[in-house]
This record gives C-alpha cells, sequence and structure tokens, in this order.
C-alpha cells in the first residue's frame, strides 16, 4: 500500500484535463499515460500494426467494445503514441452529418473533420497541415539553390503521380511554395481550403489555383493515400486514422444508405489487405451491436461478415490478437483498483495535500460500486471514474466527512462479490509500475 504524499507526478494543467474530462465522461487527448491500467495486449498489437506502417505497409483494425469500456480510451491512447513516434494522425467520431457515404456530401464531411483534427508531435491538439507543409518546403529549401525549389517539389513527388489524383496533389504543394515564397497570405488560404477538401466546385479551384480537382465524397480516401505518401517523404513515419462511433452507420435507416457505407469500409478494407495503400492505418472503434447486428450492423454486408467473422478456433480465452477485430472486455476489478489509486495520487497531488483515501477504503468504495444492482453485467469503468473522482472532490470540500459518510456504513462483510483484500495484494504487483 501506498502512504504519504501523491507520487503519481502529473503536471498541474495535465492533471486538471484529466480529472475534469474524466468526471465529464469523456476522453482526455493528453494525459492518458498516466492512468491507462491493462490492456497490454491489445496496445501491444496495435503498436505492431505502427510499425509494420512505418516499414511502408498499412493495417485495418475495428476496436470493439461496449459503451464505457474504454473503447475510446484506447483510440486516444494510440493516437497519443503515434504522434509521439513521428506519426502524422487524423481522426474523427461519425455522426449523422459524417459518415463514409452519403448523398448530402457526408463522406466530405467526415474527410473535412480528419483534416482538421491532423496531428502531429509538435502540434498535437489538431490543425498541422500548414506546419506540415512549411516543414518539407523548408527542409527542402536548405538543401538546394531557390531557383531549383519548384523543380525539387515536382520531383519529389514524381511518385505520388502514379497514384489517383497525384498530379493535382502536387500542383496544390507547388501552390503552396508560391504562396510561402511569396508571402501571399490569400494564396496560402486557398491552398490550405483546397486540401482541406472545402472548394464546392472544380471550376473555382480552377480559377484561384489552377487545378482541375476537388477532394469529394468519391475520392476523399484515393486523397487520404495520397497525403500519406507525401507525408512520408515530409520526414513523417505515415498516417493513422482514427474513427470512432461507428454505432452511426449501424443507426442509418435506410439500407441503401448502410450498405454503402460498408462498402466504402470494404474498399479500404480490400486496399489495405492487397497491398494497394502504403503507410497508413486505420482503427474503427465500434460497439459489439454496430458490428455483429446481422440486419444493420458491418456484419449485415456479408462481404465484409465474411472477411472479419472469427474462425473455429478462437475464444474468449484463446484470442487472435492478428485478427481485423479486437474485442475489448471490461477492465478487470483489480485493473480497476490501479486505476482509482492513479486517480487518488493525481487529484491529492493537484490539490496539494496527502491522499486521505487508503487501502482500505479503496477497497471499500469498489466493493459498493460492484455491489450496485445490475453492476455485474452493466457497469462501465466511466461509471466507476465518474464516481471516485466525484468522492475525492466531496472528501476534499467537506474534510470533515469520511469515507463511510459518504458512502454509506455497510461493512465489507455484507457486501458480497466484491474484492478481497487478498485479491488486491496478489494480483496489484502484476500492474504496479
Amino acid at each position: 500500500m501506498r502512504t504519504g504524499v501523491a507520487e503519481t507526478k502529473v503536471p498541474p494543467r495535465i492533471a486538471n484535463i484529466l480529472l475534469n474530462a474524466l468526471k465529464g465522461g469523456v476522453v482526455p487527448r493528453v494525459g492518458l499515460e498516466y492512468v491507462t491500467v491493462g490492456r497490454a495486449l491489445e496496445i501491444s498489437a496495435i503498436i505492431n500494426d505502427i510499425d509494420l506502417i512505418a516499414d511502408g505497409g498499412a493495417s485495418f483494425r475495428f476496436i470493439v467494445g461496449k459503451y464505457g469500456s474504454g473503447k475510446s480510451f484506447l483510440l486516444q491512447t494510440i493516437r497519443n503514441y503515434a504522434t509521439a513516434k513521428g506519426f502524422a494522425v487524423v481522426d474523427a467520431d461519425l455522426s449523422p452529418e459524417r459518415r463514409f457515404a452519403g448523398t448530402k456530401g457526408q463522406g466530405l464531411a467526415t474527410y473535412k473533420e480528419l483534416m482538421q483534427n491532423l496531428s502531429t508531435k509538435s502540434k498535437p491538439d489538431g490543425g498541422a497541415l500548414p506546419l506540415i507543409l512549411e516543414k518539407w518546403i523548408s527542409s527542402i529549401a536548405s538543401q538546394i539553390d531557390e531557383n531549383e525549389i519548384e523543380e525539387k517539389i515536382f520531383e519529389l513527388t514524381n511518385q505520388l503521380e502514379g497514384m489517383v489524383n497525384g498530379f493535382e496533389f502536387a500542383k496544390g504543394v507547388a501552390a503552396y511554395y508560391r504562396a510561402y515564397r511569396e508571402d501571399d497570405a490569400a494564396l496560402k488560404s486557398n491552398v490550405m481550403k483546397w486540401f482541406r477538401g472545402e472548394y464546392v466546385t472544380r471550376r473555382d479551384a480552377k480559377t484561384d489555383l489552377d487545378i482541375n480537382f476537388t477532394v469529394t465524397d468519391e475520392n476523399w480516401y484515393d486523397f487520404l493515400k495520397i497525403f500519406a505518401a507525401f507525408l512520408v517523404g515530409a520526414g513523417y513515419k505515415g498516417l493513422l486514422v482514427v474513427v470512432d462511433e461507428l454505432v452511426n452507420i449501424f443507426k442509418i435507416p435506410n439500407s441503401i444508405t448502410r450498405a454503402n457505407n460498408y462498402e466504402k469500409i470494404l474498399t479500404i478494407y480490400n486496399d489495405v489487405l492487397q497491398g494497394k495503400a502504403k503507410h497508413i492505418g486505420f482503427l474503427m472503434g465500434g460497439t459489439p451491436q454496430c458490428i455483429e447486428d446481422k440486419y444493420r450492423g458491418v456484419f449485415s454486408y456479408e462481404a465484409l461478415r465474411s472477411r472479419l467473422a472469427e474462425g473455429h478456433f478462437a475464444t474468449e480465452e484463446f484470442k487472435d490478437l492478428t485478427a481485423p477485430i479486437i474485442r475489448l472486455k471490461m477492465l478487470t476489478q483489480e485493473e480497476m483498483y490501479v486505476l482509482v489509486e492513479k486517480l487518488r495520487d493525481i487529484h491529492a497531488n493537484l490539490n496539494n495535500y496527502a491522499p486521505i483515501l487508503k487501502h482500505e477504503d479503496l477497497l471499500y468504495f469498489l466493493t459498493v460500486e460492484y455491489n450496485r444492482v445490475g453492476a455485474s453485467t452493466h457497469i462501465t469503468p466511466r461509471e466507476i471514474i465518474r464516481d471516485f473522482i466525484e468522492l475525492t472532490n466531496i472528501l476534499h470540500q467537506n474534510p470533515e466527512k469520511s469515507v463511510s459518510d459518504i458512502l454509506g456504513s455497510n461493512s465489507f462483510e455484507m457486501a458480497k462479490g466484491g474484492l478481497s483484500d487478498e485479491d488486491i495484494h496478489s494480483e496489484f504487483q502484476e500492474f504496479e509500475i
């Protein structure tokens, strides 16, 4: 058991973001490394994918878990890991307005959201496109004579010309260089608008940039592949695409529209497995129902179901972590103990006090949580985290109160099925960092 002052030294700004986000039931975009527990096998499998992408390959995974199981948390953890390792990352949550395909520009809306959230190590909160372009141009300018730079840009983008619309992409980069060289803010803005998919018609793009191409619902995925190839030329390891809330495809009432979205997923999946995509990876998060439902889920599209369904030998105990679907189980009670202890220490460190919740108090809290009616099947880490942060806030604001004053005075003996002291002592060593 830990005693004394808090040991988890988290910068106050990060600690404040962590606690506020988790209390509000959302996943923070920073500081996840301070509260990550469990998921070692799943994280290891995805890190192997990231290494593969860096070597010129591609990957595709579904991350599947119930609401509140930590699915989005895992996606954000991997996102942060990838940017730290030199990748560019784009991420988006699907919604009724953002899908893979649609009749009202929903696919393009997803692309726009992805590009808006383009992140790198030095720009982790999105909006990294200008930085990436200027970094690439600056690196070229430092190596060759100014008169040769534009020629060098097209030379370095020749590899893109074999890709669909690669030549137009190269023209966009060249236009940005001209804006950069001439300090033309209006031209820079137009090029950024073009890369972000904000030109409505080809005519407008032709007039402003002399580029007879725009990103659309039909071609946005091909454009992402070109962008991944460009990123490698700009010094990045590759591009990771993170898409959460696949349930919004499941919720589409029109069966033809759903099928069109699943067809787009199939196109991406086939590209990855057939080696047509390079230096790019996809992580897609969804619930078990939105994947497995045979009437409306991913598995309702036979071509996907036949590719994604598990074989005969995988079980709950023996998982194939190279399979395209990674299924998340709820964190164990022992893992939750480690997590609430980390949160206790972060709260104490942020508010400059020695932790008042002792080992027995943490056991007491978790016992109460796990013995609520229906907890065995419905309680989630999200709910437990939210309750625990609320408890620490109340105790800090009311120092005269004890844990039993807040939680009630039920003894451990009366609470059946909770964590035992022996369980924690035996399992805690495994998760101690």
